[in-house]
């Protein structure tokens, strides 16, 4: 279901994911790993709806074949998205909503590795927010619900009072498992798709307004 115009949503924190949430790499992920599918023998269009949203190891872990080293794989993937910052862009209105934001109620937490995360903020325009949970934080990515407690606990918050923005099946499962308010961003999933799935969704983080209210905020669409 559409986050529609006169609904009022309310939460003390945000957590976001940041690939197809904040940022759309979607051109450079598609290059990078579709040469990697490439060797492996993948076709791209089946590894990327299961690869999206989830870290770079357990991917290769998933669909790889005869790696024997999968940390160095892995380290291989995510430097050559590093060196590819081509085509990365803002999605709709995510700079403006994180800018509205006090810098002590939000947080990323992304699936990427941090130095990853750091050249796709920077390339976009983003600030490195003061609590970062990234691949390195945790043991078992999305869709298992650590990263997001820990994104909340980094808050000072409950996950049940905050909000969760994601793209991916995978970190829409971590959010809802985490407790969090979830809500999908249509940027890599089709809206009837989410809709579906019975998701509240979002195309895109533009029109979104947020009001303070002690110590919770409000969250509505123009």
């Amino acid at each position: 279901m559409r986050f529609e115009k006169g609904r009022q949503l309310t939460a003390r924190g945000f957590l976001f994911d940041m690939d197809g949430t904040l940022v759309d790499s979607g051109p450079v992920v598609e290059r990078v790993w579709g040469k990697w599918a490439e060797t492996q023998g993948l076709d791209i269009a089946g590894l990327m709806p299961v690869a999206h949203g989830r870290r770079a190891i357990e991917t290769i872990a998933m669909f790889g074949k005869n790696i024997l080293d999968l940390e160095a794989e892995a380290r291989k993937l995510e430097e050559a998205e590093r060196l590819d910052v081509d085509g990365l862009s803002e999605i709709a209105g995510a700079r403006a909503l994180i800018a509205a934001l006090p810098a002590d109620r939000w947080a990323v937490v992304t699936s990427a590795d941090e130095s990853l995360a750091r050249v796709r903020l920077g390339a976009c325009g983003f600030p490195i927010p003061r609590v970062f949970i990234t691949a390195e934080s945790v043991e078992q990515g999305k869709p298992n619900p650590r990263c997001y407690q820990l994104g909340a606990e980094g808050l000072g918050f409950d996950p049940k009072d905050c909000f969760v923005f994601e793209d991916a099946d995978a970190g829409l499962a971590a959010g809802r498992a985490a407790g969090a308010q979830v809500i999908a961003v249509a940027s890599t999933q089709s809206s009837e798709g989410l809709d579906r799935k019975g998701e509240l969704w979002v195309p895109d983080l533009a029109g979104l307004r947020v009001t303070l209210d002690g110590d919770w905020i409000h969250l509505t669409h123009d």
